[in-house]
């Protein structure tokens, strides 16, 4: 019995330690978004399937919309959700791939943006030859954006 026990202990220090280095690998979301909209939790399912963990928040708009100006997000720069991870914002229908490499290299910014919500980006329908190109911003610290990645 005693061997039985530490086993299981070991196993389950194993699996724990294996679950958190997979968490803290993609990393720990909080997504702010209001509580009718489908496209956000179909969004939020694509950086769960990423390795994610998200946590969804559904807030007024008004608290939605405060939450989107105080990260600095300027008009032009918004679609229906927003996100936090490490110190970024993440606006919008953002790829997976493109917050991990942003996890990845660090830049000196506030975060990422998908304005609007076109179609064929993550939680916005297939990406399939009916998708609307789109690029991800990088919103700088002083509000200019430039071209982070390009989906066409």
């Amino acid at each position: 019995m005693k061997t039985f026990n530490r086993l299981l202990r070991a196993t389950v220090f194993t699996t724990l330690v294996l679950v958190s280095q997979a968490s803290w690998a993609a990393g720990f979301m909080e997504v702010l978004k209001s509580a009718s909209c489908g496209c956000c939790v179909s969004w939020g399912k694509h950086m769960r399937e990423a390795g994610f963990t998200v946590t969804e928040i559904n807030v007024s708009l008004a608290d939605l919309q405060a939450a989107k100006i105080e990260a600095g997000l300027k008009p032009g720069q918004t679609s229906c959700h927003t996100a936090r991870i490490d110190g970024y914002v993440i606006e919008g229908h953002v790829p997976a791939g493109e917050v991990l490499r942003l996890l990845e290299e660090r830049p000196d910014a506030i975060g990422l943006t998908v304005p609007d919500m076109p179609y064929g980006s993550p939680g916005m329908g297939e990406a399939d030859d009916d998708a609307d190109p789109y690029d991800v911003l990088l919103v700088k610290r002083d509000g200019t954006t430039e071209i982070y990645a390009s989906y066409r």
